[in-house]
This record gives structure tokens, C-alpha cells and sequence, in this order.
């Protein structure tokens, strides 16, 4: 295993550091192509479902996983399907009360950029328009798990 706590010195004052990031799974279907083509009148149904998933690697070195599960319906027919696993390697240099926030809000706010640009030029490179993900509210998100954590705790 990689030791990621070997970092230049520097490195130990600083509150999050990505070593690296990258595509663990891509998935992309198209089953109506080509006659999907000549049905597009209006924009497509679009569903995406996104999850963060999170594995501690070393103390306070974890890799941050986001996953798109994105849906494209032309009326009754699949347009497209996309499924994404995108990650970083990524240490956290707070008080462990922040550990969990830095993980869950600000890794994956990190990774959105990236992987925005890969669905857009996926599904784009497929001869569909570009699919431009909206920005998505992490704080939000995690402060929904909070509160079903604290719902089925109680």
C-alpha cells in the first residue's frame, strides 16, 4: 500500500490534499441508437441518481467515491444509460470533528467539475446533446444523511 502520510512537510498544515484522482468505472449504453436519433423533438427525461461513498485507506487518508447513475428517456425509450465511478485519494488535516464534513462536502465538491466534463463529453461524444449536470448542494446532501442517521438512531 501507498503511504500517503509520507507527504513533504508543508503538506501536514494543510486542511485536505488530493494525491490523485481518477475514472474506477464507466458504463455508457445506447440500445436505440440509431433510430433514437431521428425521435429527438423535445429534450429527453433525464433521471440521475447520485451516491458518495467513502473508505479510510490510512488515518485520515480516504478514497472518495463519486457514483452517477443517469437515465435518458425520449418518451418511452431509453435514450441513453450512464453509469460513473469517479475518485480521489484524498488526506484530511482537521480536528476529527471535521473529518467526516471534509470527506463527505468538500472531496466531493472537489471531484463535481470533473465529473461533470466527463458526462457531458460522454454523451455528447455519442451523438446526444451534451448533458450538463446542475450543480449539486453537498452541504445539503450531507446534512440529509445526518438527519436519517439521527431518524433511525432515535
Amino acid at each position: 500500500m501507498t503511504d500517503y502520510t509520507s507527504e513533504d512537510a508543508k503538506m501536514a498544515n494543510t486542511p485536505l490534499v488530493i494525491h490523485g484522482q481518477y475514472v474506477k468505472d464507466l458504463s455508457f449504453e445506447a440500445p436505440n441508437v440509431p433510430t433514437i436519433f431521428q425521435e429527438i423533438q423535445h429534450a429527453p427525461t433525464v433521471s440521475i441518481h447520485v451516491d458518495i461513498e467513502t473508505r479510510e485507506l490510512e488515518h485520515n487518508t480516504f478514497e472518495v467515491t463519486l457514483s452517477y447513475q443517469i437515465k435518458s428517456m425520449i418518451e418511452d425509450k431509453v435514450a441513453f444509460i450512464l453509469e460513473l465511478m469517479y475518485a480521489a485519494v484524498a488526506s484530511v488535516n482537521v480536528p476529527q470533528e471535521h473529518v467526516q464534513p471534509m470527506v463527505m462536502i468538500e472531496v466531493p465538491r472537489l471531484l463535481f467539475p470533473f465529473t461533470r466534463s466527463i458526462v457531458a463529453e460522454i454523451s455528447r461524444d455519442s451523438g446526444f446533446p451534451p448533458l450538463i449536470m446542475a450543480p449539486i448542494d453537498f452541504v445539503s446532501r450531507y446534512s440529509q444523511q445526518l438527519e436519517k442517521r439521527e431518524h433511525v438512531a432515535a
